[in-house]
């Protein structure tokens, strides 16, 4: 699943343009490496977002094409 929709699914970011634009200015980091919107996300990812001061890293633990609003947080475990 590429990395924007992934951001949208998992209600991390509200909007997948939103996810797009966040990756192609470099605020995305997958792994320590800056991310394009089109990277596939696999199990196990650490996941960067800047997002102005604040900073969330999440480690991914599923990928699913839809999910419940209350079933979004299951996707990702937040590290910091």
């Amino acid at each position: 699943m590429r990395i924007d929709k992934f951001l949208k699914v998992s209600r991390l970011i509200k909007r997948r343009t939103i996810a797009n634009e966040a990756c192609d200015s470099g605020r995305v980091t997958v792994n320590g490496k800056l991310a394009k919107a089109s990277y596939d996300v696999a199990v196990g990812d650490v996941i960067e977002i800047k997002m102005g001061e604040r900073i969330i890293k999440v480690r991914v633990e599923d990928i699913s094409e839809h999910v419940l609003k209350g079933d979004a947080s299951k996707l990702y475990t937040v590290i910091s």
